[in-house]
């Protein structure tokens, strides 16, 4: 191939460039939501605001599946249009590994908690 059949092969093909890039403000609004949904969660279990411990662990990990989703959205551009649907494949990776990492560290937090507490500090006795 010459380079005049290179340049104008060039000049109208983009290869399959058909990613998703973010502007500013579309990376602004990618932090400020993640700021909200980081500190909502610390406000919650700081203040104590919800009755049970249990719901206080499942609105952090609810906001913890958003936050995630978010960061996905925001930062890693993904989407279903990009990259012939390998992006949507990657999504559905991501959502199973989120299940599997979130589920796993409820279960080992649980027991740990029952495990390794002195038996006094878990019934309340002193």
């Amino acid at each position: 191939m010459n380079t005049d059949t290179h340049a104008a092969h060039a000049d109208g093909h983009h290869h399959g460039d058909d990613h998703a890039h973010g502007t500013f403000s579309t990376y602004m609004l990618g932090f400020v939501l993640s700021v909200v949904l980081t500190a909502i969660p610390f406000w919650l279990v700081m203040s104590g605001a919800l009755p049970s411990k249990q719901i206080t662990a499942l609105v952090i990990m609810a906001f913890a599946v958003v936050q995630i989703v978010v960061h996905m959205i925001y930062f890693l551009h993904m989407n279903t249009k990009s990259e012939n649907g390998w992006i949507m494949m990657a999504l559905i990776f991501t959502i199973v590994m989120v299940v599997i990492a979130l589920s796993g560290s409820l279960w080992v937090m649980n027991h740990l908690n029952s495990n390794m507490m002195p038996m006094h500090q878990m019934t309340g006795m002193k």
